[in-house]
């Protein structure tokens, strides 16, 4: 048991750590603007504020850490879905000369990356995911360095003061595939981690033309099936699949972003924890506002592969596939890819 006189000091160190973290007396908080799409905005992490809108904000999420860690205050427009487009016409207008910091994460939805993973998912005789991998590149290396370009752009303008961050995306696997209802071979798992390394190749470039800091994950050891995973394999729900857990933005995200933002290390303890939690009506409140712009962004839809489908079924009889059977499933899915990667 704590005798007295050393449960004060505890509470005279836990005291003196919040004053320390926290704005002056009489101060106004930093204003702390998080833009960008679900890797910003938390989903995965399975706990969302009750905004009205279809966003899957997160207090998990690497801004509401940030700012409880550092007492700032945030404003959080990240929104699930948000391709550059959105991120101009919905969360621009949080910006103003008095922000003093922003964290944005965008792109991958510009290159419909959760649709290519939806495709890659599927056997190779009912899909393409070698072609769809294509599609995303192409946008990737075409239009998304001047759509960045622009966008930075108007986030100078209208924050011309602010210490701005990107964020970077993970490789999400390891070149295995443990999830029974999915088909992701190694080949296809290489390409996909290539076309995030791609990705984020694109997004640094453009964020070293603007002058802000990029930062990108890396996963290492904490990928899709490995022991302790920092990003969701197929989930239930399966919007949060393929997206950073918990852990993946605490322990992934923040250290990165946290320092990029505050010049000095940012740590997730308990009592970032529970201010975080505790800042989730407000945040819902705030964000709330919003609901009806905000719905005019389509989120982010893995669709989980569905062997039972007129679509499926008449892939398989093309392909001379028995459903019912695994081996021919998985037989027809290797011939199928080797096909498709010869081309």
């Amino acid at each position: 048991m704590m005798i007295p006189r050393l449960r004060s000091a505890a509470v005279v160190l836990l005291l003196a750590g919040a004053l320390l973290s926290a704005p002056p007396a009489g101060a106004a908080a930093p204003s702390y603007v998080a833009l960008g799409d679900s890797y910003s905005s938390g989903t995965g992490t399975r706990a969302y504020l009750a905004d009205g809108s279809s966003c899957r904000r997160s207090v998990y999420a690497y801004p509401s850490l940030v700012a409880s860690a550092k007492g700032y205050a945030l404003n959080f427009r990240a929104c699930s879905g948000a391709t550059v487009p959105d991120v101009v016409a919905t969360q621009l207008g949080a910006l103003s000369p008095t922000t003093a910091y922003v964290s944005l994460s965008v792109g991958g939805n510009d290159a419909a990356f959760v649709d290519v993973l939806t495709e890659c998912a599927q056997p190779a005789w009912m899909s393409d995911c070698s072609a769809a991998i294509d599609r995303a590149q192409a946008v990737i290396t075409g239009a998304l360095p001047g759509s960045l370009a622009s966008l930075y752009g108007q986030v100078r303008a209208r924050a011309p003061r602010a210490k701005v961050a990107v964020a970077g995306y993970p490789r999400i696997f390891n070149g295995e595939d443990c999830n029974a209802a999915t088909w992701f071979s190694p080949e296809e798992e290489a390409r996909l981690n290539a076309m995030a390394d791609l990705l984020n190749r694109t997004t640094a470039a453009a964020a070293a033309a603007a002058r802000f800091a990029f930062r990108a994950p890396a996963f290492t050891g904490h990928a899709v099936c490995d022991d302790v995973e920092w990003v969701n394999g197929l989930s239930n729900p399966v919007s949060d699949s393929y997206h950073p857990n918990r852990a993946g933005q605490a322990s992934g995200y923040v250290p990165l972003m946290g320092a990029a933002l505050a010049g000095s290390a940012v740590a997730v303890t308990q009592g970032t924890l529970q201010a975080a939690e505790l800042s989730a009506p407000e945040l819902a409140r705030q964000q709330g506002a919003f609901a009806v712009q905000d719905a005019g962004i389509r989120p982010e839809r893995f669709v989980l592969p569905d062997l039972k489908s007129p679509a499926a079924r008449a892939a398989a009889v093309r392909a001379g596939v028995d459903v019912t059977d695994p081996a021919s499933i998985d037989r027809a899915d290797r011939a199928a890819e080797a096909r498709q990667l010869s081309r």
